[in-house]
C-alpha cells in the first residue's frame, strides 16, 4: 500500500491540473470501489472549483469552493494518470479507450484541460465528499496523529505519545494516531537509521532513542520524497513516472544482504503479520 512518499509524490503530480481547475464533468464507470461512491457523486463534483489540493497521512484531499473536500484513498494498486490530450466535449468525460480498471474520470479545465483517470485493478482504494468544516472529525481523520513533516511532529511530542506503550516500538508506529502516515517500509528504514531495534518496547524509546528516531523518520520520509517513492507492485505518480527510493533501501526487502555499515547480515521477522527487515547489530 503506498505510503508518504508515495501519496505525496501523486499530489505533486496532480497539483498542477487540479489545484485552481474546475470539475468539467465525472464520469463513474461504476458505482463503488472499496465502498460505495457518495451519493450524487458526480452531480456534487461538476462544477466546483478545486481550491488547495492537500495530503494528510496516506490520504489526498482536495479542499473544493463547494465547502466539500474530496477524500481520496489509493488502497494497494490504485492511481491516476493525466491525459492533456482531451479532444471530447466540456460535458463528456467518456474515453473511447479507457482501461478495463478506469472507475473514474475527471475533466479538470483550469489553467490547461485535462482528463485524470483513476484505475485501480483490486478496488481497495475508495473515495468520499465531507464537509471541509468537519474534516479533522471525519471518520477518516479523527484521531489521527501529527503529520510526520509538519511543524506539530517533534522528538517531545513522539516521546509523549510512546509513553507507556508496551508494544513493539515498530507495532507503535504503525498506529496512524501516533503518526500519520507511516507504513511498514518506512518505519524499517527509520527505524535503521536511529539504531533502534523493532522489538524495542516503545516506551523505552522515549529520551535519546525518540529524539534519534524523530531526526530518522523526518530524513527519511524527505529523502523519499525527494526520489519519488518507492516503486513496488503498482505504485507509479501521477505522470506514470516510477520512483526509485528502493533502490536506496538500507534494510527493507534486503534479507540475509549485508548491513552496509557492520556487514551482518540483515534479517528478516514477522511483526503483527507483516515483514520487519534489521540489522541485528546495528539496531539494538
Amino acid at each position: 500500500m503506498p505510503e508518504l512518499p508515495e501519496v505525496e509524490t501523486v499530489r505533486r503530480g496532480l497539483a498542477p491540473v487540479m489545484e485552481g481547475a474546475r470539475f468539467a464533468s465525472v464520469e463513474m464507470r461504476r458505482k463503488d470501489l472499496r465502498f460505495p461512491l457518495p451519493k450524487r457523486f458526480a452531480a456534487r463534483l461538476e462544477g466546483a472549483v478545486v481550491e488547495t489540493l492537500g495530503r494528510r497521512g496516506k490520504y489526498l484531499v482536495a479542499g473544493l469552493s463547494t465547502g466539500e473536500s474530496l477524500i481520496m484513498h489509493l488502497g494497494m494498486s490504485g492511481r491516476f494518470t493525466i491525459d492533456d490530450a482531451v479532444r471530447r466535449g466540456e460535458g463528456a468525460a467518456s474515453a473511447g479507450g479507457a482501461a478495463a480498471h478506469d472507475h473514474v474520470l475527471f475533466v479538470m479545465i483550469g489553467r490547461r484541460r485535462a482528463l485524470v483517470t483513476y484505475n485501480d485493478p483490486r478496488r481497495f482504494g475508495f473515495m468520499d465528499l465531507v464537509e471541509t468544516a468537519a474534516l479533522d472529525e471525519s471518520s477518516h481523520f479523527k484521531g489521527m496523529g501529527p503529520e510526520p513533516l509538519g511543524n506539530r511532529f517533534s522528538a517531545e511530542t513522539l516521546n509523549q505519545a510512546l509513553k507507556g506503550k508496551t508494544a513493539p516500538i515498530k507495532a507503535a508506529l504503525l498506529d496512524q494516531r501516533i503518526v500519520a502516515g507511516l507504513g511498514n517500509i518506512y518505519i524499517c528504514e527509520a527505524l535503521y537509521r536511529a539504531g533502534i531495534s523493532p522489538r524495542r518496547r516503545a516506551a523505552s524509546v522515549a529520551g535519546r532513542r525518540g529524539e534519534r528516531l524523530h531526526s530518522a523518520i523526518v530524513a527519511v520520509l524527505r529523502d523519499a520524497i525527494e526520489a519519488g517513492g518507492s516503486t513496488l507492485r503498482d505504485f507509479a505518480a501521477a505522470d506514470g513516472a516510477l520512483g526509485y527510493f528502493q533502490h536506496r533501501f538500507d534494510v527493507y526487502g534486503r534479507e540475509d544482504e549485508a548491513c552496509g555499515v557492520c556487514k551482518t547480515p540483515v534479517r528478516r521477522l514477522v511483526q503483527a503479520g507483516r515483514s520487519t527487515f534489521f540489522c541485528p547489530v546495528c539496531q539494538r
